[in-house]
């Protein structure tokens, strides 16, 4: 049996019983439907249908509403392994165009992050290029950055709270740095963080990054090794991303999720999210609005 969860667009009320009804009737393979919470998501159940195919089906239906889709098998959405990237994904901005922000050279230094992110140019390099132009800035001005400028995106503390608190292990995996992913994935909630060392000395960046770079191979080799660690099968994985960097590790998860993502990521994932917030990786596992852990 497939589950198609659909969920609202942040703030809206549009999955109420007359599109469900609708859906229902529209799409032959549906047999049935539940309420996640009302107004925001809801569940259809459909048996003997290709995901494919229900996806396409369900999203004519839909037509424009700016309603998030992701079909799956029901008897697998339950998620014991949720990883993920941070910036532009879990936070709204990118740290390192941030960085740059502090040596008037934001532009030029956001031009670089974008192409890396679309798939235009390799990763490594570019983050080797994009730390170099940071070269004398004081490591102090992370903090401001953090607390001034960076935003947590709506529904990610729920999401990772949650899965927490119902035996889950959760990571943040980033190509960015260690001085960002610490405090902030500790003010979301997550187990753990991994990212990329910036060097510097007497407290002044030196322009240069430790080795090995935390790029595509090693957000893929990180989901393989918590897999492993506690004997999960790879349906029983999540990952939620938004950049080219992140296209591995979604492959390779049961579930990979594209946020806000890059053409060529969304296209790649097995869902992708346009219009909800992170919450819609909490429904799209089966869980109801009241079972959500929020503040």
């Amino acid at each position: 049996m497939l589950v198609a969860t659909l969920v609202s667009a942040t703030g809206g009320s549009l999955v109420d019983a007359a599109l469900i009804a609708r859906l229902s009737r529209e799409v032959a393979s549906v047999t049935s439907s539940a309420v996640l919470e009302s107004g925001v998501a809801a569940d259809l159940f459909a048996e003997g249908a290709q995901p494919r195919k229900l996806e396409a089906d369900l999203r004519i239906a839909l037509g424009e509403a700016a309603i998030d889709l992701i079909v799956q098998p029901a008897a697998t959405r339950r998620k014991a392994l949720f990883l993920a990237d941070m910036d532009s994904t879990m936070i709204g901005q990118e740290c390192i165009d941030e960085l740059a922000a502090y040596v008037g050279l934001k532009d030029l230094v956001s031009a670089i992050t974008e192409r890396a992110m679309r798939g235009e140019i390799a990763f490594e390099p570019a983050l080797r290029e994009r730390v170099a132009l940071l070269k004398g800035v004081k490591l102090s001005v992370v903090d401001e950055i953090i607390r001034e400028r960076i935003t947590l995106t709506p529904g990610g503390r729920e999401l990772v709270r949650t899965m927490r608190a119902n035996g889950a292990y959760t990571a943040l995996v980033s190509g960015g740095f260690t001085v960002f992913t610490g405090p902030i994935s500790a003010t979301i909630g997550f187990d753990e963080h991994r990212s990329n060392v910036l060097i510097a000395e007497d407290g002044i960046l030196t322009g240069t990054v430790a080795d090995p770079i935390l790029g595509k191979q090693a957000k893929l080799d990180s989901l393989v090794e918590l897999r492993s660690r506690f004997g999960l099968g790879p349906e029983q994985t999540m990952a939620v991303g938004d950049g080219a960097n992140d296209l591995a590790m979604l492959g390779e998860a049961g579930l990979g999720i594209a946020f806000r993502a890059k053409p060529a990521v969304a296209a790649a994932a097995h869902a992708r999210l346009e219009h909800a917030d992170l919450t819609a990786l909490l429904y799209a596992q089966g869980y109801k609005g009241e079972e959500i852990v929020r503040g």
